[in-house]
């Protein structure tokens, strides 16, 4: 198949293209904001490096969360409009899942994984894999000094980009904890390979986002009217 993944959902902006289930471009940039001029041209890079176009693609893959609100949102509003114009089955997949994915094989064989993700507030966003990335706990957010009501019980490797508070914070509660050489936030390319490994939705079933939490930002019950 070929599919075409990309990721705005945290501090940075991917798109990988992959065709006939190999990877065939990748492009990638970090940016706190921004993504939502960059997105469209770097997935035209992508296609172009590859020598493909839109009407080649089979499927698409974007990350659905938990992550910043704006990222997401361009994100899959890139990723439904796409699939709508092509006809083609969209896959969502988490940024906890992704950046788990990232993590090497040996760092993780026969112990578990902690993600832990910076949500721009005091808490963070988590989940725990175990060495073969089936889900032990949902996603969830939570303050760091919490992570020890679910993080005993065996070795344990901490990744993502909030990675060191989460270490600190297990240290602190007794709990030994590691760190591994991989990505903090997720990538394109896993994104794809995970899509590609489960299998796409149904072409229509769009995405739903992964939130964990309100927006800082919420619009009034009354509209934000002037009272008279």
């Amino acid at each position: 198949m070929n599919l075409l993944a990309f990721d705005t959902a945290t501090t940075g902006c991917s798109a990988a293209l992959f065709l006939d289930g190999r990877l065939a471009a990748h492009r990638a940039a970090a940016m706190a904001r921004g993504q939502s001029e960059a997105l469209m041209p770097m997935i035209a890079e992508v296609l172009a490096d590859g020598g493909c176009s839109y009407g080649d693609l089979g499927g698409l893959a974007v990350t659905v969360g938990p992550g910043a609100f704006t990222g997401l949102r361009i994100g899959l509003a890139a990723a439904r409009g796409l699939a709508l114009a092509l006809t083609v089955p969209c896959a969502g997949v988490t940024t906890l899942e992704a950046v788990a994915r990232a993590v090497p094989e040996a760092a993780r064989a026969g112990g578990r994984v902690l993600v832990a993700l910076d949500s721009k507030r005091a808490d963070l966003y988590v989940q725990i894999f175990d060495g073969n990335l089936v889900p032990l706990t949902e996603p969830a957010a939570m303050m760091a000094a919490a992570l020890a009501e679910i993080a005993a019980g065996g070795p344990l490797t901490v990744v993502g980009d909030a990675a060191p508070r989460a270490l600190e914070a297990l240290a602190g509660a007794g709990i030994a904890a590691l760190g591994a050489d991989a990505p903090g936030v997720p990538d394109a390319a896993v994104v794809g390979e995970i899509a590609l490994a489960r299998g796409l939705p149904p072409v229509g079933a769009a995405p739903a986002p992964i939130y964990l939490r309100p927006p800082d930002a919420i619009r009034p019950k009354d509209g934000g009217r002037l009272r008279p």
